[in-house]
């Protein structure tokens, strides 16, 4: 069995436990803080990042996006991508959009955005530029017809429902708007239509009450690297 090492509030840890989920791959959670990996964590994840897997023969692989291209490889149904591969190279395309030019440069807004720390004027002015090219970029990519990559859900939307709220959010708690919502895209009916699945439900209601345990001071999660 593949255990899922991580929290449940990292977005990258929710990317992975989606697709185990819409695949009906056996799992099971084990909680990992990025903040004190121990000497196993680093053994999997050499920079102390999670997710990670580990499998019981030992075997590890760490990097989220490595992770779901092996699961799709390994559980091949169903699948979430293309059979043709130009099609699920665009997949994969559009996945690096959002995590490297979105999500990657909004994540310097979040220690302010969601932990109390203060971020420099420098900083924020450096994302909000980066933004003003990424979100037009994603947009000329992306299709929400329904789904980001089309009609299907794809490992693309594993990424873009744990991913871009938070950019969303981020930005609107640090640079006074919404950068997605300023250029004209709404989220709502995509996230309405990502709640129906229940996959979605299963993380969205797993990440709550992670959330409600740290807020009454219990282990539930930690504020760390991830990727």
């Amino acid at each position: 069995m593949i255990s899922l090492h991580g929290f449940p509030m990292s977005n990258y840890y929710n990317k992975v436990k989606i697709v185990l989920l819409e695949k009906g791959v056996p799992f099971r959670e084990c909680l990992a803080d990025p903040r004190r990996p121990d000497a196993s964590a680093l053994a999997a994840s050499p920079l102390g990042k999670v997710p990670f897997v580990t499998l019981e023969d030992g075997r590890t692989l760490c990097e989220s996006q490595v992770i779901v291209d092996w699961i799709e490889a390994a559980w091949p149904t169903p699948p979430l991508v293309p059979a043709d591969p130009y099609a699920a190279a665009k997949v994969r395309e559009l996945t690096a959009f959002i995590e490297l030019h979105l999500e990657l440069v909004a994540r310097e807004l979040y220690g302010q955005a969601f932990f109390g720390n203060t971020v420099g004027e420098d900083t924020r002015e450096r994302v909000r530029r980066q933004l003003a090219k990424g979100v037009p970029a994603f947009q000329q990519l992306a299709r929400f017809a329904p789904y980001v990559a089309g009609s299907s859900f794809t490992l693309a939307d594993a990424a873009a429902w744990t991913s871009l709220p938070l950019v969303g959010m981020a930005t609107k708690a640090v640079l006074g708007e919404d950068v997605l919502a300023a250029h004209g895209l709404d989220l709502k009916p995509y996230l309405r239509l990502m709640g129906e699945r229940p996959s979605v439900q299963q993380v969205a209601a797993d990440r709550k009450a992670s959330m409600a345990a740290a807020a009454a001071g219990k282990p539930a999660g930690a504020a760390g690297t991830s990727g």
